[in-house]
């Protein structure tokens, strides 16, 4: 545990001495080219930090961080786009928005408010979910269908959560949440675009979806290049998570993971082309169907494409494992200090 905070500290002293050339350097360099060709050895940088690391969670989260959003956003960045764009005020604000999955809040009021005890909830059950690993030789199929999605889900709430707060207090500034109520989307248009991982959802929409479109918008109608630009995305989206999924398992892609958004990228081009038919508009779902269809279907579908790599790798299992050892961890520490 100690090496690898070590370790977590020379890399994050390494990311911020990255950041803080881009700020003062690259964004000194006309937007297009010139800029992505002085960012892209950054990039590059970035995309090695994760194999640093033998910890599950510490090799995942840098790869989020870093290998994944924070390079889009760099490159975004060199074209004038994405949250990076137009440059934050000052250097610290600069670090925290390309090394966190954060994006100010535009219009706090609009946001629907969930009350406080809920997210006390979420701690509770995903302290549940944890120790239910025990158990799990002995919980039925139902149960342990429902088992990996919700500790994915719980523990990135949790975790993005009092990051969220942590960067609202440092930069004194409201931030957007990662996920809204991901449990309660009437469709999968509603779950991959408004619920689930805001942020990255946000930076493929600017990255893939809107230049993508410009394109198609040329070679075919409207309609048509909306349902291209939604499947380009999830299969950007897919190949980014294989990346991922590489430093987390250290093992060559199955593709599995992409063919779960490739699937989800054409059921949700689907569901948007039947929205617009006539029938649609007559045959009316009741949220709670709709609801429970719609969750349902993703949690199948996980069990089927996103979980079996990591399963094989026991890498829920040992991010289980971890999270409960580091709890020992502060724990001991702070016994110790007392």
């Amino acid at each position: 545990m100690e090496e690898q905070l070590k370790t977590l500290i020379k890399v994050w002293v390494s990311a911020i001495i990255c950041i803080s050339y881009c700020y003062y350097f690259p964004s000194r360099i006309k937007a297009g080219l010139p800029r992505l060709f002085s960012v892209l050895p950054i990039c590059a940088l970035f995309g090695l930090l994760p194999l640093f690391f033998s910890s599950i969670h510490l090799s995942g989260s840098t790869a989020l961080f870093f290998s994944g959003v924070g390079n889009l956003k760099l490159i975004l960045f060199c074209f004038d786009q994405g949250p990076l764009y137009p440059l934050p005020s000052n250097l610290f604000k600069f670090v925290c928005y390309t090394c966190f999955p954060v994006k100010l809040e535009q219009n706090p009021k609009s946001q629907n408010r969930f009350p406080k005890w809920l997210f006390a909830v979420k701690v509770a059950l995903f302290g549940v979910v944890l120790h239910a690993y025990n158990y799990k030789q002995s919980l039925p199929p139902f149960l342990k269908l429902w088992l990996h999605p919700l500790h994915l889900y719980l523990e990135l709430e949790v975790l993005l959560t009092l990051l969220k707060v942590f960067v609202t207090i440092t930069l004194g500034c409201e931030v957007e949440p990662q996920f809204n109520e991901p449990y309660l989307a009437t469709s999968l248009q509603d779950f991959w675009g408004s619920r689930w991982n805001l942020m990255v959802s946000s930076i493929l929409r600017v990255g893939v979806y809107y230049p993508v479109r410009r394109v198609c918008g040329y070679l075919m109608s409207s309609d048509y290049a909306k349902l291209i630009c939604v499947f380009a995305t999830f299969l950007v989206s897919g190949l980014g998570h294989e990346v991922v999924f590489f430093f987390l398992t250290r093992e060559l892609p199955t593709w599995e993971i992409t063919l779960f958004f490739v699937l989800h990228g054409v059921c949700t081009a689907t569901e948007m082309a039947i929205k617009r038919t006539e029938f649609a508009r007559r045959w009316v779902v009741r949220p709670a169907v709709s609801r429970l269809l719609t969750v349902g279907f993703v949690v199948v579908t996980s069990g089927w494409l996103f979980f079996p790599q990591l399963t094989r790798s026991d890498v829920m299992e040992r991010r289980a494992s971890e999270i409960l050892l580091l709890i020992d961890f502060v724990k001991t520490q702070v016994f110790h200090f007392i």
